[in-house]
């Protein structure tokens, strides 16, 4: 059964039309890789007419096969000018939307603020910076020897009691003061030194408006030779003057197991005597402890709280503010 070419010729030609018109009603590339394989692919309506050639007359087929490569380049044709238009389309969708429009007014944030402690640590650290001093910090669970021990602490001093200090069921406890620190520095350097030792500790303390049982430490360390307690006074004075301007300053003997001679520093504020921290030079024993002669070797410490300074500086009447995330409270600093 011979085939006319006549209905070759229409079956490409309606090939042709409907490729054409799926085409421009694309609206998607994924849509038109689909269309390619239908009209271009070895399955197509385009082969199939191909394989109906045999049956024509040896001078009608190379016209048809001709016009079937007319179609099929048309088709392809019209496939690539419509990707570039659909990707072109894409791409101008995509800056339309990234678009910046700089006269907007911007989202208004609330600026963040410092709080309160960690303003206040950053400032005693930044004089003692300023001064020669390098911070160094340790474990908030100590032993007993870095805590007590090493610090010339007797063993029966009352520190030790568990009134006063809390205790861990491994027989470790929860340091009580940043001093720990000065014997974990100096076991691992050789004078000279100078230290400064921010960090949290803890005490079993009743809380009220002026004590807690967490709370910030900041202490400082000198040893070199020569050191005498004229060169601990002119340091507090010079740090004192930074954070409180030029008060009156006085010491007052104490002691502390760790120090000798020690002494309390007081300071003129707002029309009476303050205590504002604790100092001393360094014992000959805790030189001892950590393999440094104390014939060779002299040095001054000295510790302050930091919710106390804090509340000094900023007239809180209670510490206890400090820890309440109250906005109405953070706000003001």
């Amino acid at each position: 059964m011979t085939v006319q070419p006549k209905e070759l010729e229409a079956q490409l030609e309606a090939i042709r039309l409907e490729a054409q018109q799926a085409l421009a009603a694309t609206e998607a590339l994924e849509q038109l890789e689909q269309l390619r394989i239908k009209y271009l692919g070895k399955k197509g309506p385009i082969p199939q007419v191909l394989g109906s050639m045999g049956k024509l007359d040896a001078a009608d087929r190379p016209r048809i096969g001709s016009l079937a490569n007319d179609v099929k380049e048309a088709i392809q044709s019209d496939l690539e000018q419509r990707r570039v238009a659909l990707q072109a389309a894409q791409l101008q969708a995509q800056l339309d939307a990234e678009t910046l429009d700089v006269t907007m007014p911007g989202t208004y944030w609330p600026q963040g603020r410092t709080h309160p402690l960690n303003a206040m640590s950053d400032r005693v650290i930044d004089i003692f910076v300023g001064m020669g001093y390098t911070v160094a910090e340790g474990p908030e669970m100590e032993t007993d020897y870095y805590n007590f021990e090493a610090l010339n602490f007797l063993p029966d001093h009352p520190a030790r009691d568990m009134q006063d200090t809390l205790y861990l069921p491994d027989g470790n406890i929860m340091r009580t003061h940043t001093s720990s620190v000065q014997i974990r520095y100096m076991e691992a350097n050789e004078p000279p030194i100078r230290i400064v030792m921010p960090g949290r500790c803890y005490r079993r303390d009743t809380v009220d408006a002026t004590h807690t049982a967490v709370f910030n430490q900041i202490e400082f360390l000198a040893i070199d030779e020569g050191l005498t307690f004229t060169d601990l006074k002119g340091t507090l004075r010079m740090f004192l003057e930074q954070l409180f301007g030029e008060v009156p300053i006085r010491m007052r003997p104490s002691f502390f197991p760790f120090t000798e001679p020690s002494a309390e520093v007081d300071l003129q504020w707002k029309g009476r005597w303050l205590e504002i921290m604790g100092c001393g030079m360094v014992d000959p024993n805790v030189l001892k402890s950590v393999g440094y002669d104390p014939e060779v070797y002299t040095g001054f410490a000295g510790g302050l709280g930091v919710e106390r300074l804090a509340a000094v500086l900023h007239q809180i009447d209670d510490i206890r503010r400090l820890y309440t995330s109250d906005l109405r409270f953070l706000q003001q600093f």
